[in-house]
């Protein structure tokens, strides 16, 4: 399974919407390099970020 997958890929994956995606990484520092985001390093990020949500309610 590859790690690295272009946002469409993603969204399929995680069930966000594309732009979500592309926006949440341009927020966050997460890089896409030619078109590609490393899977892992958005999966953990949108896990903190959700933490951080989660406890500041």
């Amino acid at each position: 399974m590859p790690n690295h997958l272009t946002p469409e890929e993603l969204s399929n994956e995680t069930g966000l919407d594309r732009d979500e995606i592309i926006k949440l990484c341009i927020e966050e520092g997460v890089p896409i390099y030619h078109g590609k985001i490393d899977k892992t390093l958005f999966q953990a990020q949108l896990m903190a970020v959700g933490a951080g949500a989660r406890t500041s309610a």
